[in-house]
């Protein structure tokens, strides 16, 4: 996969599985790798699945795969993807950093796949390197790394690291792999075999534009959720809303109701509390700070917004150990 390998065929490639890890994702890098060598008529790539112990592994859709072998007995890999997904490890084994680190040291090729690039980040193994992860987790990854460049893009690769958003986005990335090792034509070959309409270049946004999200065309209705997504933090008025994208306050009210059945005021409230949930499942900030991130401006307005959007206390989003509950689902999750 990497486009300086420079060893015999096959060309070796290590998935490293981190329990409940996207099996979705997995096999998007995957099956592109096999296709490789079934058009080509010869053995390009062959991969080894790894786990911490060398026992199987049950991914996030309650399926258990096989794996080759554990940490202790892994070969000498020249790319190694790590593939995390649904509740990655917070806690991790020090002897995974410690291998992970050695394998980096000796010039492996290491990337992460879905939130793979967390778990790599943690260890410090993503320092100066831009990367991208699920577009869901992004704001999450920026608080706890505020010093990461982290992007919104469908897969980053550098000479030294590679890192995908997961989904089918790891599809285009090792599609991408391959065309820089063995040329564009492959690449669009093994495509057209998985039904993948066109190879998306990775600078592409993970998102539907959102017109597509929305539903609707109307300039203005896009306008102003645009506006209200850059202004979680320190929420501005329905007037400043209005004022910008050239409405009045009763025309703002009407395209809200007619296009979203619901008024702006309230439609900006679950975007806060929304972004409020996602941080209270991916960080370990106190629920007050995330609160008044999120554009409130006490525990008890949050406490009370909260409840009313979903049942319960911001505190029902923490697990009981005090650690962050598991991340959302993404879509593809749990599969």
């Amino acid at each position: 996969m990497r486009p300086d390998y420079g060893g015999p065929l096959p060309e070796p490639v290590g998935f490293l599985l981190i329990p409940r890890f996207s099996m979705m994702a997995f096999f998007a890098a995957v099956e592109p790798l096999r296709i490789a060598n079934r058009l080509s008529g010869r053995e390009l790539y062959r991969w080894t699945l790894i786990s911490e112990d060398g026992q199987p592994v049950t991914a996030s859709n309650d399926m258990t795969l096989l794996v080759d072998c554990g940490l202790a007995d892994a070969p000498s890999l020249p790319t190694l993807a790590v593939c995390a997904g649904f509740e990655p490890e917070r806690g991790l084994p020090r002897r995974l950093s410690q291998w992970l680190h050695r394998q980096a040291s000796e010039g492996c090729l290491l990337g992460g796949i879905d939130t793979g690039p967390l778990l790599l980040a943690e260890m410090g193994l993503l320092d100066g390197h831009r990367l991208t992860l699920h577009w869901e987790s992004l704001p999450a990854f920026r608080e706890r790394f505020p010093t990461q460049e982290a992007v919104e893009s469908l897969f980053e690769i550098d000479a030294r690291r590679f890192t995908c958003a997961g989904g089918a986005a790891a599809m285009d990335m090792t599609l991408s792999m391959i065309a820089g090792r063995h040329g564009q034509g492959l690449a669009d070959d093994i495509s057209e075999q998985l039904i993948h309409a066109r190879l998306r270049p990775r600078q592409e946004h993970q998102r539907l534009p959102l017109a597509k999200r929305l539903g609707t065309h109307r300039r203005p209705l896009v306008d102003a959720v645009a506006l209200m997504e850059r202004h979680l933090e320190q929420p501005l008025s329905m007037t400043a809303v209005s004022d910008r994208i050239g409405l009045s306050m009763r025309q703002l009210q009407r395209l809200f109701l007619d296009e979203l059945g619901k008024r702006p005021r309230d439609y900006y409230l679950e975007l806060r509390l929304d972004r409020a949930r996602h941080l209270l499942e991916e960080t370990d900030r106190d629920i007050l700070s995330i609160g008044l991130a999120c554009g409130f401006s006490s525990a008890s307005s949050f406490s009370r917004a909260y409840r009313q959007r979903f049942g319960a206390p911001p505190s029902a989003s923490r697990r009981p150990d005090g650690h962050s509950a598991p991340p959302p689902n993404h879509g593809q999750k749990p599969q």
